[in-house]
């Protein structure tokens, strides 16, 4: 069983979703993924949550959650149903800190981090630098390279 988080620019197009469903197909087939993360701030997460459902249709063995950076609310609830995970710690992290550390829980706990990153400042570079520097497996789907 492996774990795979994602990370990425909130304004990513929807022309990366098929390059995104190899990866995601890819780590399933070759890696044994079978646990996957993804935050839900940005277009990102949005193209990443409908690949990882319509997967669902296909690899009906995995599993994925949506990884809230805030106290879950009314409008959580009717996007994601169950499909939704709140870290014990973040409810006593301030404001945007949530998104930070948020995402540095997802990356801890991740085999392989799948990201969208086409600049290398800013959040999503960031957490992918911190994914490399802890020695996980980075694929970065802007370069369809694997880091």
């Amino acid at each position: 069983m492996k774990t795979v988080s994602f990370i990425g620019h909130r304004d990513a197009a929807s022309e990366i979703r098929e390059r995104l469903m190899n990866e995601i197909e890819n780590v399933i087939i070759y890696d044994k993924a079978d646990i996957f993360l993804v935050g839900h701030q940005g277009g990102f997460d949005r193209i990443t949550y409908s690949v990882l459902k319509e997967l669902k249709q296909k690899y009906p063995h995995i599993k994925y959650s949506v990884v809230l950076a805030y106290m879950p609310d009314y409008r959580i609830a009717e996007l994601y149903g169950g499909d939704t995970v709140y870290p014990e710690g973040l409810e006593s992290v301030p404001g945007k800190l949530s998104i930070l550390k948020r995402n540095e829980w997802m990356i801890k706990h991740s085999d392989i981090l799948i990201c969208y990153v086409t600049r290398i400042t800013g959040g999503a570079a960031k957490f992918m630098d911190m994914a490399l520097k802890m020695g996980k497996k980075v694929i970065n789907i802007e370069r369809a390279d694997k880091l």
